[in-house]
């Protein structure tokens, strides 16, 4: 781990784990996002609208720093009512980096 910045060495055994969460509104996403990355180090990949007022959060990192994230952000919008569901992959398929944002660019930055 690189002191100055906080983020990992390059080379560094880093897991490729997703973390989902799905919030009714822009609001409640970003109050999710927020908590997500206050909460641990994980990389904020992305938000997708997906329709009816949902939107999607995106974060990346190891497990441990996913599973924590995921949970404070499912925390965060749960006094608000507006938190549909909170997922982890800890290693998704390779397939699967094709249709999530960024892509293996993203991945490349944290491997």
């Amino acid at each position: 781990m690189n002191a100055a910045s906080g983020s990992p060495e390059p080379g560094a055994n880093v897991q490729r784990s997703i973390g989902i969460g799905r919030n009714q509104g822009p609001i409640g996403a970003i109050g999710a996002a927020d908590a997500m990355l206050k909460a641990a180090h994980v990389i904020l990949v992305g938000r997708e609208c997906v329709g009816a007022g949902y939107v999607t959060v995106i974060v990346r990192g190891d497990i441990n720093a996913v599973r924590t994230a995921t949970e404070a952000g499912a925390a965060a919008a749960r006094p608000r009512r507006r938190t549909c569901f909170a997922r982890r992959d800890p290693e998704p398929h390779e397939q699967v980096e094709k249709i999530l944002p960024g892509g293996s660019a993203v991945l490349a930055n944290i491997k």
